[in-house]
């Protein structure tokens, strides 16, 4: 059997991804987008091609040789976005940790590196599939030689052999070059033939077969077309010249050195977890039978088996673990109790726990304290069973995320590891995140659980040495533990939701889509699928005749941003947009939130998550109340199916107004920011006055939406390319708007250098209440990861010192309750607003107590101010 050789065009791909995926980064501020999308293809090859040998090949810069032949060679390309940019090294980065050879060659593009191996690899018999965007490299398909094309995106993919090139373009593999040098390559600017299209160069190579004969029997072409040719000719060859792909170039890496032997699964997994990308972490993780041997090495580990507890196994200070197999507690099946205290060990039988007297009392004895691992966790998935746990005094998973926040374990064998506790052996694969135990072996549960309460039991004392070293001891004691239980009894509490009005929702936008469709099938004077590019493109640009802005390589592009360019041209565009974002509504959120509903209680159970982000912000999943769409009437009403969970009660809506901009202007002591919130004015106007020389009588609409933007770009780190994406304008003149700003306001940009100054110092910046968030990339030789790590001190302290700020709110609101002794209860806690349900007499005081509490939380430089309303569900108390 043949050796299989995959190459892999990196820049090409690198670029597919980055222009397939919405711009996402990581906890540590470095953009991710273009790396994530190349993983997923780079696991589809290696689990389908399974390659003896692989190589992904790079350009080496912007020069090269084909430069001399033609000056202008590339040169119509638009500058290379930083945002992608950044990605080059992470991505190789990454390829090292898959163990896969990466090359680039000063003068010569990843094409003629691929075509030279594929060349070598031909020559020993090998099979070799070339993975690509660009339709230059099926020049080099041959028997041995398949080519890849990505079509859409990704991942959809086309593979060339002869026939299928012959089936699907007409051309053989060595005509490709004569094809280009006819049609020519906008995106590389190379000129060709102007006014010959691909079907007429495929035309005239069927009748000539080559370029060559093509000029020498030019006779034969009648028309223009020959008028044309014979005008451009010296284009012709010139541009064949370019295309053509080198297959001798001088590379000094051979096929034995891309040789693959496959990558190491935790070294993978690292790189991963450092990305964030949790969703691929399940495809590279070990067997269960190599988790089994590891597991057969552990030592034995004494665990009592207890079903009837008496007072003498509590001690007055335990640590308290509780086993689930699934992520979300708020259905997982509990496995098991285990009690770990200076004496013994005891796995605990959830039902025996939930029966005993002993155990219960234990619980809610506030004076009996109690160590745990995720807080939130254990309070809710006990609370299921009845029990109620209190005095809970330490909790291993938020002391581990405030000392190091950008950290990407914050299991308990992670946290042993980094905290230095080998006195109990604990194997990471057999008993880390995504261990499988399997149920009915016991002993072995309980022998897991054990091993995971004794670590948190030793290493409490330490974990809060760290804490008080870092200052941080008040931040953990008044903030986030406090914060835990009342998120946990929110959480559990859980919202209501009107079934049968998110039922009806469903059914309008079901019809609305459908009479949408209709309208839509009129305009275009026939009957297509609405959601099929292939379909639509035809139907806008060439029956209805509309502007070409874009075009895939299999047709036209009817991307949103397409659309939105052509929305006042014809009125089946606003349709095709509304449809769209309809859909979305539909199938995301009506479908999405009816699947998740408790089908006894009618209520929705997110999940805060408080040990995740790197600012401190909280977030939801499972699913995610905090990303309801707000920006369309029909995404907001999804709010009207959300109620109170008592007759007679009513929701309580109170926003912080422009909380980030206001930790701004306090922490960067700029005098006009800080004066614009005192005096009470609209600090976009404000800012659009500065930036663009104007009184406030002068500012336009559209002028106050782009100090908007610049504004809340400030706030987080964007950069020209983002804000020119943001605006749809040049990054010119991004740019120009950026620096206006910072000369409106000089505190800022004081700001913003001494922060960066400081933290290269000491290596982390903080917020208000003393978190951290380390970036080591401050530092790093290379330029695009120094500028990320910059751009995140730069809006950390403000973002996560406003996450601070609300959160404190949240404690003093729930206490503030309590000493009142209200019915009202927080049930969730939105971005900068949090949501109430209390009893229609209680909104009086809610009136002022609420805006009270939020208003002065904090001592500011300017005044907080919350906008409060209610009504009888989330969307009119908004």
């Amino acid at each position: 059997m043949a050796d299989k050789l995959v190459l892999i065009d990196g820049n090409s791909i690198a670029y597919r991804a980055f222009f397939a995926l919405p711009l996402l980064n990581n906890d540590k501020g470095i953009y991710t987008n273009a790396v994530y999308g190349f993983t997923t293809m780079l696991l589809r090859i290696l689990e389908e091609d399974k390659p003896d040998h692989i190589l992904v090949a790079f350009d080496a810069g912007k020069t090269t040789f084909r430069h001399k032949t033609y000056e202008d060679y590339k040169g119509g390309r638009q500058k290379t976005p930083p945002e992608l940019s950044e990605q080059f090294p992470v991505l190789k980065e990454l390829l090292d940790a898959f163990s896969i050879p990466h090359y680039q060659l000063e003068q010569y593009e990843a094409d003629d590196i691929i075509g030279t191996l594929s060349q070598s690899a031909e020559k020993k018999g090998w099979d070799v599939n070339v993975i690509s965007g660009d339709k230059d490299l099926l020049q080099l398909v041959s028997d041995h030689i398949d080519v890849t094309l990505t079509r859409k995106g990704i991942s959809n993919v086309e593979k060339y052999d002869p026939a299928f090139l012959a089936d699907k373009m007409g051309i053989r593999p060595d005509q490709v070059i004569d094809l280009k040098a006819l049609m020519g390559d906008n995106s590389d600017n190379i000129p060709g033939v102007p006014g010959v299209g691909e079907k007429t160069a495929v035309k005239l190579l069927k009748q000539f077969d080559t370029l060559e004969n093509l000029y020498e029997n030019i006779t034969e072409v009648k028309g223009k077309l020959k008028e044309k040719l014979e005008n451009h000719k010296d284009d012709a060859f010139m541009s064949k010249q370019l295309v053509t792909i080198k297959r001798d170039s001088p590379v000094t890496i051979g096929l034995e050195d891309l040789t693959y032997e496959g990558y190491s699964n935790r070294g993978v997994s690292n790189i991963f977890k450092d990305l964030g990308f949790q969703s691929l972490l399940g495809r590279v993780d070990g067997s269960d039978q190599q988790a089994e041997e590891a597991a057969e090495e552990l030592p034995e580990i004494e665990v009592e088996h207890v079903t009837e507890l008496t007072d003498e196994v509590f001690t007055g200070t335990e640590a308290i673990y509780v086993e689930m197999l699934h992520e979300n507690y708020h259905h997982a099946e509990i496995e098991g109790i285990t009690i770990v205290n200076k004496d013994k060990k005891y796995f605990i039988p959830v039902d025996a726990a939930a029966e005993s007297d002993v155990f219960c009392e234990w619980a809610k004895n506030a004076r009996k304290r109690k160590w745990v691992f995720d807080a939130k966790r254990t309070v809710v998935a006990l609370l299921r069973k009845g029990i109620h746990l209190k005095g809970v005094e330490f909790d291993l998973l938020l002391a581990s995320y405030l000392i190091n926040p950008s950290e990407n374990n914050h299991d308990i064998p992670s946290i042993a590891h980094r905290m230095g506790e080998t006195s109990v052996q604990y194997d990471e694969e057999v008993y880390g995140r995504g261990a499988k135990i399997k149920r009915p072996d016991v002993e072995k549960l309980a022998e897991h659980m054990a091993r995971k309460a004794t670590l948190l039991y030793k290493l409490k004392d330490k974990v809060e040495e760290q804490l008080k070293a870092n200052h941080q001891l008040e931040l953990y004691h008044d903030l986030e533990m406090p914060l835990a239980l009342i998120l946990g009894e929110m959480e559990h509490r859980g919202v209501q939701v009107d079934v049968e009005r998110l039922k009806d929702m469903g059914e309008e936008l079901r019809s609305r889509l459908k009479e949408i469709e209709e309208q839509v099938y009129e305009l275009a004077g026939e009957t297509f699928n609405l959601n099929s590019p292939k379909q639509l493109g035809p139907i806008l640009f060439e029956k209805l005749g509309l502007p070409v802005i874009k075009k895939t390589k299999t047709g036209y592009s009817t991307s949103a941003d397409v659309l939105e360019q052509l929305e006042d041209k014809h009125e089946i565009i606003p349709k095709l947009l509304i449809y769209r974002q309809l859909g979305k509504l539909q199938s995301t959120y009506i479908e999405g939130l009816l699947k998740v509903v408790d089908n006894d209680t009618h209520k929705i159970h997110t999940r805060f998550n408080q040990a995740l982000t790197q600012t401190g912000r909280l977030s939801s999943t499972d699913p995610n109340l905090q990303n309801i769409p707000i920006r369309l009437e029909e995404g907001r009403k999804i709010r009207q199916a959300f109620i109170p969970s008592k007759p007679g009660w009513v929701m309580f809506a109170s926003d912080y107004s422009q909380i980030e901009l206001r930790v701004l202007a306090h922490i960067a002591q700029d005098e006009k920011l800080i004066a614009a919130f005192k005096e009470g004015r609209d600090i976009h106007t404000q800012t659009a006055m500065e930036v663009f020389k104007v009184e406030a009588e002068a500012v336009t609409g559209e002028m106050r939406r782009h100090a908007k933007a610049v504004n809340f770009g400030i706030v987080y780190g964007i950069s020209e390319y983002g804000l020119s994406q943001s605006l749809s304008i040049t990054r010119k003149e991004a740019k120009e708007f950026i620096d206006r700003y910072l000369e409106s306001y000089p505190g800022v940009k004081v700001y913003m250098e001494e922060t960066v100054r400081d933290a290269k110092q000491t290596g982390f910046v903080t917020t208000f209440m003393n978190r951290k968030r380390f970036l080591p990339d401050l530092t790093s030789r290379n330029f695009n990861r120094r500028n990320a790590a910059e751009r995140t001190a730069m809006n950390t302290p403000i973002q996560g010192s406003a996450a601070d700020i609300i959160k404190k709110a949240m404690i003093d609101l729930h206490h503030r309750l309590d000493e009142e002794k209200l019915e009202a209860n927080l049930l969730l806690q939105v971005h900068d607003e949090l949501i109430l349900e209390a009893p229609e007499e209680e909104i009086e005081q809610l009136k002022k107590i609420v805006p009270d509490v939020m208003e002065n939380t904090v001592e500011l430089d300017v005044p907080l101010k919350v906008d409060s309303s209610y009504g009888p569900t989330w969307y009119d108390a908004k």
